[in-house]
């Protein structure tokens, strides 16, 4: 199926507001969520600006603001920056597509987006990798998660509402080499078991990756 973004807009502005209500606050219920999103925090020192990319209703935005992040959303459903700007109208959200930002090159300190390539075809994802990679300052950092795996899941039905939209897996050797491709470096997946009666029963990664810094040459 091919998943444009404005496709998958659409898709998400079916369920936007049974989706705010369904994860606003997980992070809460993973502790795993929570010990790497606190790393993140540290790791990025004073490097700004931060973005969540593929924020939706801001839950991921939510929690790095409160514990002291100077953070800003992005996604491609209107519907979903509603609910993140009705929750959260304190942070600043905006509409945007990671296949194609509007931002500078060497323009952004650091990037998270959790679950954001599940949307993404394998070809898309490795996009998406060279456009952030190219936004990134140097020595900027990027946090991302997945689901670990090669199946890719079609949903007629989600969340109530009817939708037509795929859920892509991938394996870590393949996200791995992708980043390489891009620029990357320092790449370090961290991998954890899916934590019973909480989320979709996947094995999950989560993934740091540097862009490198500027080379002085004598």
């Amino acid at each position: 199926m091919s998943q444009t973004p404005s496709k998958v807009a659409k898709q998400y502005d079916t369920v936007a507001k049974e989706y705010a209500e369904t994860f606003t606050g997980e992070h809460e219920k993973k502790p795993m969520d929570q010990e790497i999103l606190h790393r993140f925090s540290k790791e990025i020192g004073n490097k700004r600006p931060v973005w969540d990319f593929g924020c939706g209703p801001g839950q991921t935005t939510r929690y790095l603001k409160d514990i002291g992040v100077e953070i800003s959303g992005l996604d491609v459903s209107d519907k979903l920056l509603e609910e993140a700007r009705t929750i959260n109208p304190e942070i600043c959200f905006r509409k945007g597509n990671i296949l194609r930002l509007d931002f500078e090159d060497d323009s952004v300190g650091a990037i998270v987006a959790f679950y954001v390539i599940v949307n993404f075809t394998e070809e898309q994802m490795g996009t998406a990798f060279h456009e952030i990679f190219r936004v990134l300052q140097p020595d900027g950092i990027f946090l991302f998660t997945y689901h670990i795996g090669e199946e890719t899941i079609h949903l007629d039905e989600f969340l109530g509402k009817q939708v037509d939209i795929d859920f892509t897996f991938f394996r870590t050797d393949f996200i791995t080499r992708s980043l390489e491709d891009s620029g990357f470096q320092a790449i370090e997946v961290i991998e954890r078991e899916p934590y019973p009666g909480v989320e979709y029963q996947s094995k999950r990664a989560y993934v740091f990756a540097k862009k490198p810094s500027l080379i002085n040459w004598p």
